[in-house]
């Protein structure tokens, strides 16, 4: 590999549990393999890398900056008293001028960021120590500072797009309309000057390439971004026990990881339920829906009350760090999956769900557990669960969300719940096939 020096932009590098994050970090040890030579910028919200050079700056915004010291804060001295006082004293500080960025720009919160990324990029450049620079999101500051620096100095720029940039409401809608948000305004911008201006972009979707290509037409055409679907896959987790045999306990434990809203509400399962205990009331003794990781959406939290099944639904919250014990938060959470009866993969029921994977996947499909995918317009996801063995049925069906809980809580009880297919998606075929994109832009280019 000729280009060695890649400057990495990633706001969230190294932040515990988050999938913008792992998206990159997992993929680091192989591009270390491969002679890579990284060099880090993120935001100060995740944990310092010694490996390579790794700079955390902060955002030089005020809303980025609340952000992020709630997350330095919890990082530091954990989620007690000290947090709660410090960052609600800032969050008080901050609050005239939060007001005042909202209402001149209207961006998302980690915009600010780009601004001292591009900043200390354009220095290390000028220093001839970046030959490739590499924007990654989450947070689409990172993928703005890239812009910058490729229009400044010409570099090679890479980019991978973790979430759609232009989100579409309905079928008809393919992204073209002007929105009235200035943050999708500007993200459809954006995405215009990726498919403009880099030298390599990705999606992680059939339907996310497919969408990007109709709004730019000059994607994949010379003097553009050459654009691919790559599968970021994952890492087997710390924490995996790869010899864990599963074994039925008195509870049939449906358990989702990750976050939740009223477009990924548990309440889809909830209402499932309520022909589930009339045909089977036993049920109601056996059955336990967990969430982990993120507080209950509005409407779970409505189905709950009405449907009276507050003892159905436990809500673990989001697992962090172990003190105690050491062990991560994600290493907990593989604990929590791998003690799952069934693991529970809610798609959403918005049209971009056409262009999304929960990249939650991906990490289910290590645990070795049988997964059941209630999805949403989604080809390519509804294949991946078919051909690995998972219940399927469709968001927009609730009768076929309620026969496939019916046939969950029957294979349960005859101790035969689907056997999956033991088909993960690793990491390595990501950073390979990243690697090898660059080396052929790198032939073409000399």
């Amino acid at each position: 590999m000729q280009k060695k020096n890649w400057l990495i932009l990633s706001h969230g590098f190294n932040m515990d549990g988050r999938a913008s994050s792992l998206t990159i970090t997992d993929k680091i040890p192989y591009l270390l393999e491969a002679g890579v030579k990284p060099h880090v910028f993120s935001a100060i919200t995740g944990i310092k890398d010694a490996r390579f050079p790794h700079q955390q700056f902060l955002a030089w915004g005020p809303a980025a900056f609340r952000f992020d010291f709630r997350h330095w804060v919890a990082n530091q001295y954990g989620r007690g008293w000290f947090y709660k006082v410090s960052t609600g004293l800032v969050s008080l500080l901050l609050a005239p001028l939060i007001a005042l960025e909202k209402f001149f720009l209207g961006y998302s919160s980690q915009w600010s960021w780009a601004m001292p990324a591009f900043v200390h990029g354009l220095r290390l450049i000028r220093e001839g120590k970046v030959d490739v620079i590499y924007s990654t999101g989450g947070a689409w500051s990172a993928h703005l500072a890239g812009l910058w620096l490729k229009k400044k100095t010409g570099l090679p720029w890479i980019v991978e797009i973790h979430d759609p940039l232009v989100i579409r409401k309905d079928p008809n809608d393919q992204g073209f309309e002007k929105p009235k948000n200035r943050d999708a305004q500007f993200r459809q911008y954006l995405e215009k000057q990726i498919c403009k201006y880099a030298d390599l972009a990705w999606w992680f979707t059939d339907g996310a390439l497919h969408y990007a290509k109709v709004r730019n037409p000059n994607l994949n055409t010379p003097g553009n971004a050459r654009g691919f679907v790559l599968m970021p896959g994952a890492e087997p987790p710390g924490g995996l026990d790869a010899n864990q045999a599963h074994s039925y306990s008195k509870q049939l434990n449906l358990c989702h990881f990750g976050s939740l809203a009223n477009d990924r509400s548990l309440s889809t399962i909830l209402n499932a339920l309520v022909p589930l205990l009339s045909k089977y009331p036993e049920a109601r003794e056996s059955v336990r829906v967990h969430a982990y990781g993120a507080p209950l959406d509005p409407l779970t939290t409505e189905a709950l009350k009405s449907l009276k099944f507050d003892a159905l639904l436990l809500a673990h919250g989001r697992l962090e760090k172990d003190l105690i014990t050491g062990k991560s938060g994600r290493e907990r959470v593989v604990e929590r999956m791998q003690a799952a009866d069934v693991l529970v993969l809610l798609h959403g029921n918005d049209e971009w769900c056409a262009e999304y994977i929960p990249s939650k996947l991906y990490d289910y499909l290590w645990t070795g557990r049988p997964i059941w995918g209630i999805t949403h317009r989604n080809p390519q996801l509804d294949q991946m669960l078919l051909d690995r063995g998972a219940y399927l049925s469709p968001q927009s069906d609730p009768q076929a969300v309620a026969l496939a809980l019916e046939r969950i809580w029957l294979d349960w009880k005859s101790q035969q719940l689907i056997e999956p297919k033991w088909l993960p998606v690793g990491v390595d075929q990501a950073a390979y096939r990243i690697l090898s994109e660059v080396n052929t832009l790198t032939e073409r280019s000399a």
